[in-house]
């Protein structure tokens, strides 16, 4: 079992979603977050005044799987947040050790 974590950009969300259930994974966590990274913020002008804007906003997404899924779910997540653009975020692959459906006490791959 793995745990898929991707950064994405914010309106990029529904996308990410529509692909991930077409592929069978319907359970994620979405939690917003602020970043920045090889892009270093950008500025930005408000009423006349230019600042820095160091932390962007972004969404963490946390999808747990299968280990046979993952590299479906990467492309998918792959595809549906690339923008061609700087920003477009980062997955990353945690290995998961053990998982519990709290309702039903299923432990590992049937708790997914």
């Amino acid at each position: 079992m793995k745990i898929v974590m991707a950064i994405i950009k914010p309106f990029k969300l529904d996308d990410v979603r529509d692909a991930l259930t077409s592929i069978g994974v319907h359970g994620m966590t979405v939690t917003e977050v602020k970043g920045y990274g090889r892009q270093k913020g950008h500025t930005e002008i408000y009423r006349g005044a230019e600042y820095s804007v160091s932390f962007l906003p972004k969404l963490k997404i946390e999808v747990a799987v299968g280990s046979e899924q993952v590299d479906s779910v990467v492309e998918a997540i792959t595809n549906a947040a690339k923008t061609g653009q700087i920003g477009d975020g980062k997955i990353f692959i945690l290995s998961l050790e053990h998982a519990v459906r709290i309702r039903t006490g299923e432990t590992d791959g049937a708790a997914l």
